[in-house]
Formats: C-alpha cells, structure tokens, sequence
C-alpha cells in the first residue's frame, strides 16, 4: 500500500505545500512530510481528516493506494488488469 505517494500527488494537484495542508489538517509539517514519505502511518482519525480536506472518501484512498502486493497470489492477475481503469476512472470521477 503507498497511501502517503496517493495523499502526496492528490495534494500536490491542489495546488497545496506541505505547510498549507499539514495546517489545514491539524497536524505539524513534519508528521505530514512522514507520512507522504511512507514513514509514519496515521491513525484512522487523521486520515479521516486528510480525506476530507482532500475532498476524497476515505476508501478511495485506501484504493488508489493498493498495489499488487495487497491483494492475494491467485487475484494479483484480475487486479493487474482491472486496476488501471478502475484508477482512471476514480480520478476521473474525483478529478484527481
């Protein structure tokens, strides 16, 4: 899973710095910049928090954050087709 890459690009997109949103969300810089590196993982109310000033649900987070390693030897080959276009279409829908 590489949810801090997704919360990364998404915010990047948005034209916000770390310093903006880490504010916006409640949390110090610092913290942000660990979890966009994959070092820290937050809590489930911080990333409710991120989600929403992201103006993402949750669960698509969580989605557009699977890799191939997250899902199950035998699925990984269904995954690796589906998964592209179910990707473009979320960042479609959310105008990622």
């Amino acid at each position: 899973m590489d949810l801090g890459s997704i919360i990364k690009n998404i915010r990047k997109k948005k034209g916000m710095t770390q310093t903006e949103f880490s504010s916006l969300c409640g949390i110090t810089q610092t913290y942000l910049s660990q979890i966009e590196g994959n070092l820290k993982e937050p809590n489930l109310s911080t990333l409710k928090t991120i989600s929403e000033k992201l103006d993402m649900p949750l669960p698509i987070l969580f989605f557009l954050s699977m890799t191939e390693e997250d899902v199950k030897p035998s699925k990984r080959n269904a995954f690796k087709i589906v998964s592209p276009s179910v990707k473009s279409l979320v960042n479609e829908f959310f105008a990622v």
